[in-house]
């Protein structure tokens, strides 16, 4: 019989340590609790979180997260004790305290779960927790007190995952044209026959019908760029006439995204859709790069010893969330964010598929991988939730499955998705990769990843000049970086002809480049080489072409050897070989854009392209290096591999046109290179910007006084009762400010959350705030774009100075190319926008926005709705005039003490709001 847990609980936050033992809460100090936690195992809430609070980042102990994430493999929960109370039924705890008391409550409610005939995810416990027992696991013991041992075997949890099937491909999707009126009917469906009715929305949804009408030429997609201003509901908008197209021409649709939040958005509105559970995870399926899947294998190969110590623990526990796991989604799916952090990030990665190593039809898992699955899911389903990326590769590689009719929602990231897709880069850690992935691991390095010669072995005795060419492969990749690269370099003792390249790259740079920001990399143009520069480039250029050579020999054979099958070409061999030569089409490419970059060097310049040396560091330190190419317009090729093959567009953001007006959103999306026309909609956001919200310039804050930054940051989350976002461009003044300001708002209970600093991912960090309006959260461009936090979690924004880009090579260059100093502007434009448009995301959301710049350029303020009342104060007046707006009139004596305004009660903010 299970007995109460006999252990303490302890609760750290940056306001104090709370211990909890014997009934009895107190305060500690750090020295005690880290005398404790060496001595009694505690129950903890993200142990790497409380050692971070100790300054002790060795901290072990009971952490509930990772019972939770054994009870519940895949189900959401806030990683909070408020969260986890609510999430376990109980009431969350009032403060600080009474949270450390609800420690060990939530735990014995987890535990209790175990008991009841309603949990749902029994199967495969016992095993696990078996195993976790002999790794260690804390938790085991207690888990086994509640766990009863199954009457009969279980099953291993390979043959528990469903197997994918095989199915005939898909037709040519029918000629059909959605009529206006049924677009507007289905999204009358879809928002409810009592919704109040919104216009733009309607609007919207009658003119995307249009990408669906047959197409009138090739290379003429219809396309359409919509600005649909925030709350006009552009999603359904799009969705109503997209789900009656792939219903009625039986096609598929593909919806693709720049962030992973909203692709988490788009999923959850496919139960408008389809209610039934089923259908809908057969009709509507979300697709991403292989990197951010489970890989069957190495997860076995994990959980079978190749993992040890904490690693290990993280391996049983993937486990078990893969068998409940929607699609084996490791990177924003149902694998809770947090999990990998509260391991320190220890194998996680290496759990996914890397950089081409799947051996496809030779996995013994084949048949039950989640991104097999996932590919075939998509050809047969009506919606596919993809990211751009994935979109524009596809695209560009001729895949089968590369969608015709796309819409991309937060279109304005296309140039930027554009600019990373149909770029090259010859450095030190692309290099290697290819030479692994034809070589295979060498000497001690970890790791399954298995060389071309590994996976073809079968296919190649059978074919002689099949196996010369996989041989010369072989030999000549040897010829690239390995192992030590980066210390050789530092030694100035490159081996072979490319690390030589890269020795007199790193060279150059030094001795070119401005000093930067600790933390920084180091760049220069590839401008004027030295004689050295150019010599190693042409020995390079010489290796990578006897690379290349017998690459295309093999894919050679490989191809006869599929159009004339052989009798030993079983379907496992002709998928092993399908997949050898979709890697070998790719990798030939990127050797293509090598050659072709080290070809110019010395040479005349092609003004189509940007090309500099650059040194990646992260403090200081080298982590890579080489020669980067990237396209001046990437929507030239853009246009070119992924619009012009398209029969139907539709790219919509809430800043699309910006101030600029549509040449440049044309611009921007590569409609400006398509031969046909490209029709445009605009939709004004139903805001009344001019009562819901406010801009303050704030004009006394010196630009590098860190001391002055972070005063008024703590004072105006004070005076905002938390509920803020504040926004840097700089990681460095962001830890600053953070650092100084943390342990002051915890004592006046107002939580700070921090990108770069807490353990813990962005998007749970985002969940956090959500969750808490007496919450506030620091970061960097990741939270300027793409955070949807409506109602009172998020009632100020602040920036710490104007988000001006940072003067790179390739920004200088495109600068010079685009108008001079009205490039920058548009460019800051765009960013100020999209940060504004975080702050008001549904009716009735109130809240200001402030920006601690008394140099921001009047020229700039076209980026804010022209309704929306622009002031330019010092620090003490905006914080009287965040009380007033946010907490009503009477509030000015309270902000102008600073601290004191703690002592204003929030509790009934939203019904102000």
């Amino acid at each position: 019989m299970a007995v109460p847990l006999p252990l303490p609980a302890l609760h750290a936050t940056h306001a104090g340590i709370w211990i909890a033992a014997s009934g009895d809460v107190r305060e500690a100090s750090r020295g005690e609790a880290i005398a404790r936690l060496a001595e009694t195992p505690h129950i903890l809430l993200n142990a790497p979180m409380v050692g971070q609070r100790l300054g002790y980042p060795d901290v072990s102990g009971l952490d509930v997260l990772e019972l939770f994430a054994f009870i519940h493999p895949a189900r959401f929960v806030v990683p909070t004790v408020a969260g986890l109370a609510r999430a376990v039924g109980i009431e969350p705890p009032s403060g600080d305290a009474q949270a450390a008391a609800a420690l060990a409550s939530i735990a014995e409610a987890l535990l209790s779960r175990m008991t009841k005939e309603e949990w749902a995810e029994r199967e495969g416990a016992w095993t696990v927790n078996a195993t976790l027992q002999r790794l260690g696991w804390g938790w085991a013991p207690f888990v086994g007190q509640r766990l009863a041992k199954p009457e009969r075997g279980e099953r291993m949890l390979f043959s528990r995952l469903p197997q994918w099937e095989d199915q005939a491909e898909r037709p040519q999707p029918r000629t059909v044209s959605i009529p206006v009126a049924d677009a507007q009917a289905r999204l009358a469906e879809l928002t409810g026959r009592d919704a109040e009715p919104r216009a733009g929305q309607r609007a919207m949804s009658g003119e995307s019908v249009a990408i669906f009408a047959p197409r009138r030429a090739p290379g003429e997609p219809n396309m359409l760029l919509a600005e649909a201003g925030t709350g006009i509901g552009k999603t359904l908008a799009y969705l109503a006439p997209a789900s009656l197209w792939a219903e009625r021409a039986g096609g598929t649709v593909w919806v693709s995204t720049f962030t992973k939040a909203l692709q988490r958005q788009l999923d959850a509105e496919g139960g408008r859709l389809f209610a039934d559970e089923h259908e809908r995870n057969r009709r509507i399926v979300i697709r991403k790069g292989r990197e951010n899947y489970l890989c069957l294998l190495n997860l076995e190969d994990a959980m079978q010893g190749a993992f040890s110590g904490r690693a290990a623990v993280l391996a049983q526990l993937v486990g078990r969330w893969a068998a409940y796991t929607k699609d084996g989604d490791m990177v924003g799916g149902d694998l809770p964010g947090w999990l990998p952090s509260l391991f320190r990030r220890a194998g996680a990665t290496a759990l996914t598929d890397r950089r081409g190593e799947c051996v496809y039809a030779g996995c013994p898992h084949y048949r039950k991988c989640f991104i097999e699955r996932a590919e075939r899911a998509g050809r047969e389903a009506d919606l596919v939730i993809a990211n751009h990326a994935l979109v524009m590769i596809n695209a560009a590689r001729g895949r089968p499955d590369a969608p015709t009719r796309i819409v991309f929602d937060e279109g304005h990231h296309l140039f930027d998705a554009a600019d990373a897709t149909f770029s090259a880069a010859l450095t030190g850690q692309e290099a290697i990769e290819l030479r692994r992935w034809i070589v295979g691991p060498e000497g001690k390095s970890r790791g399954r990843r298995r060389g071309l010669s590994a996976r073809l072995l079968d296919v190649c005795s059978y074919d002689d000049q099949g196996a010369t060419a996989l041989e010369a492969a072989v030999e000549a990749a040897r010829a690239l970086p390995s192992d030590g690269w980066l210390a050789r370099l530092a030694e100035d003792d490159p081996f072979g002809p490319v690390e030589a390249l890269l020795a007199e790259v790193r060279g150059t740079v030094y001795a070119r480049s401005k000093a930067q920001e600790a933390g920084y990399g180091l760049e220069t143009e590839l401008a004027e080489p030295d004689g050295s520069l150019v010599s190693a480039a042409a020995a390079a250029m010489e290796a990578l072409e006897v690379l290349a050579k017998p690459l295309a020999a093999l894919a050679r054979r490989l191809e006869a050897i599929i159009e004339d099958a052989p009798d030993w070409l079983d379907s496992q061999a002709r998928a092993r070989v399908e997949g050898a030569i979709s890697g070998l089409s790719w990798r030939r490419e990127t050797l293509g854009a090598w050659i072709a970059l080290l070809g110019r060097i010395g040479g005349i310049a092609d003004p189509d392209y940007v090309d500099w040396l650059a040194i990646d560091r992260v403090e200081g330190r080298e982590y890579d290096m080489g020669i980067h190419r990237h396209w001046l317009d990437p929507t030239r090729p853009l246009a070119r591999a992924v619009l012009e093959p398209a029969h139907g567009v539709l790219v919509t953001s809430a800043t699309l046109r910006g101030s600029e007006g549509w040449p440049s959103a044309d611009a921007r999306t590569g409609a400006l290179h398509l031969p046909g026309p490209v029709a445009h909609f605009e939709a004004a956001s139903p805001f009344d910007y001019r009562t819901q919200s406010e801009v303050l310039i704030v004009n006394d804050i010196g630009r590098n006084d860190v001391a002055g930054l972070a005063g008024a940051y703590a004072r105006l989350i004070e005076a905002a009762g938390g509920g803020t976002l504040g926004l840097f461009t700089a990681i460095q003044r962001l830890r600053a400010v953070h650092a100084r300001i943390a342990d002051r708002l915890a004592r006046a209970g107002l939580p700070l959350l921090a990108q770069h600093v807490d353990p813990i991912d962005t998007g749970t960090l985002v969940d956090i705030f959500r969750d808490d309006p007496r919450a506030s959260l620091l970061g960097t461009d990741a939270l300027r774009d793409g955070v949807d936090v409506p109602g009172d979690s998020l009632r100020l924004v602040v920036m710490e100075r104007v988000p001006w880009p940072r003067p790179t090579v390739l920004h200088a260059a495109r600068k010079l190319a685009g108008g001079g100093s009205a490039y920058d502007d548009r460019v800051v434009r765009a960013r100020l926008a999209q940060a504004f448009g975080r702050l008001i995301r549904r009716q009735g959301d109130r809240g200001l926005f402030v920006i601690l710049a008394s140099a921001l350029p009047s020229r700039l303020l076209t980026a804010f709705p022209p309704e929306v009342s622009i002031s330019r104060l010092p620090l003490d007046e905006a914080l009287v005039r965040v009380r007033e707006r946010l907490f009503g009139e009477g509030c000015s004596e309270l902000v102008a003490n600073g601290p004191k305004a703690r002592e204003v009660d929030t509790a009934g903010m939203s019904d102000r709001f």
